[in-house]
């Protein structure tokens, strides 16, 4: 099993993280882009070459985000709706995630097996998760779910404190 730690850069604009592996030297980079119609991430590895790219659809009722891996769409995350809770639903794949998301607290799944496991840390500036893959060909799709349900809920409360 791979641990690694993403952190949002605390006085960050365009919504950049840094991901590194439990002997702290980068991993991956996220860049989001700043005030781009769409909103755009880029996942970057070590070497800073693009491995996955993350964009929220612009004209939908609810945020809907695609995401490429090498190029290739490999899995739409769409925020359902719902009274109290936020839900989200994985289009067109066998993937599942169980847990709680709105508190950065889930198990994904790929055809019933356990693929990686996302918790948020709660005492850190700025927002922190912890990230545990335990399949290894998914370590870029989980960051990229963690991503994309990371821009909704900070979209949901700057929309909230308006």
């Amino acid at each position: 099993m791979n641990r690694l730690y993403m952190k949002q850069n605390l006085f960050s604009l365009s919504g950049k993280f840094t991901v590194k592996d439990m002997s702290e030297k980068d991993v991956y980079f996220v860049e989001g882009s700043f005030l781009k119609i769409p909103k755009t991430f880029t996942i970057l590895n070590a070497s800073r070459e693009e491995v996955a790219h993350i964009t929220k659809k612009v004209l939908s009722l609810l945020p809907k985000f695609h995401v490429d891996v090498n190029g290739k769409e490999v899995l739409t995350i769409k925020k359902e709706f719902s009274m109290f809770k936020s839900r989200y639903t994985i289009v067109d794949t066998d993937i599942e995630m169980r847990g709680n998301w709105w508190d950065m607290d889930f198990t994904v799944f790929y055809q019933g097996e356990q693929v990686g496991e996302v918790h948020k840390k709660w005492l850190s500036w700025g927002d922190s998760y912890e990230i545990s893959i335990h399949e290894p060909s998914f370590e870029i799709m989980i960051i990229a779910l963690v991503v994309a349900i990371d821009c909704v809920k900070s979209d949901d409360a700057a929309a909230s404190n308006t």
